[in-house]
């Protein structure tokens, strides 16, 4: 087993994830501790120019028409046979539905040990993870075998992960694909929703802490007065008090905001990997340990339903001073 740290490199239709930016972060780390080179691996076709900007010291590239669009077979087949022949230290996915699929069958396929939700890595080169929601952070090391490693957003920017220089490209051949099992026919977009909150500065956010529907009106004026638009998490948008056009995360839509006030959310990966490109996080929730703190750049314990009535009168006030 080499020292290498291999980086999978996530893409949807042109566009590199910024969790895959995240990761290379994180490869870099701890190559800084192993001595091993960072490798991203991108499987795809006809797209070798999305490495332009990964920061690595080299990228593995395989090109085959059935890892044009992703499919768990064909990707973790590609992923297991690069592995053997490598047998690098570690392989970096994304704590993803597309990591997922292909870091458990790599797993039992390979018989090689998983580390999941994985948020950075601290000084003593052991990995962080964050279960239960985000509220208990549990420490492993990595085993003496090459280790699968799910990583989540907010330990790491992505910007860290971006390289103003090329790295260098190999070309590496594909395994026998033909026989693959599932293959992509074609995207469905969904319908436009009411507003398009991915493009929105202002966003004020509501999760489970908003409590109940008729609370919502608070969340409402307070984006009047700001000029805003109200988003919500998971638990929200399943309750059917706002569309799953407002729902932000991994299943709904990514903003970058100017400014992201979230009132009453938890922060668990799967909503703040949406959040990151956000310039300005503001967090409003009454347990000092929710995990949302650890990305805003303002916080406050403060009951919502305390500080959000007056937030909003002070707002028009100063408006209309």
């Amino acid at each position: 087993m080499n020292q290498d740290l291999f980086v999978v490199i996530e893409h949807l239709r042109g566009q590199v994830s910024d969790l895959s930016y995240v990761m290379l972060a994180a490869a870099r780390a701890l190559a800084g501790r192993s001595g091993g080179s960072v490798v991203a691996v991108l499987l795809g076709h006809q797209a070798q120019e999305l490495a332009a900007d990964l920061s690595a010291d080299k990228v593995l590239y395989m090109d085959h028409a059935l890892l044009a669009h992703f499919t768990p077979d064909a990707h973790s087949r590609a992923l297991a046979a690069l592995i053997r022949e490598a047998n690098p230290r570690a392989v970096f996915l994304g704590n993803t539905s597309i990591g997922a699929d292909v870091a458990s069958v790599l797993s039992a396929r390979l018989g090689l040990p998983l580390i999941s939700s994985c948020r950075s890595i601290n000084e003593q080169g052991r990995f962080v993870s964050q279960i239960c929601g985000g509220k208990i952070l549990a420490e492993t090391e990595l085993a003496d075998t090459t280790t699968l490693v799910m990583m989540i957003p907010g330990g790491y920017a992505p910007e860290a992960g971006r390289s103003a220089a090329a790295p260098a490209v190999t070309l590496v051949p594909a395994p026998a694909l033909d026989d693959v099992r599932v293959t992509l026919r074609q995207y469905f977009e969904p319908e436009a929703g009411d507003v398009d909150i991915s493009k929105e500065p202002i966003l004020i956010a509501v999760g489970r802490g908003i409590q109940n529907q008729g609370n919502l009106e608070l969340a409402d004026e307070l984006a009047k007065a700001l000029g805003g638009v109200v988003c919500a998490s998971r638990p929200v948008v399943d309750q059917g008090w706002l569309p799953t056009s407002r729902l932000v995360g991994k299943s709904g839509k990514r903003v970058k905001a100017k400014l992201y006030l979230a009132l009453g959310i938890s922060g668990a990966p799967e909503h703040v990997e949406a959040i990151t490109d956000s310039e300005a996080i503001v967090a409003v929730n009454t347990d000092s340990a929710a995990p949302i703190f650890e990305v805003a750049k303002y916080g406050t314990t403060a009951d919502l339903f305390d500080l959000v009535p007056l937030l909003t009168e002070k707002i028009r006030e100063a408006k209309s001073a």
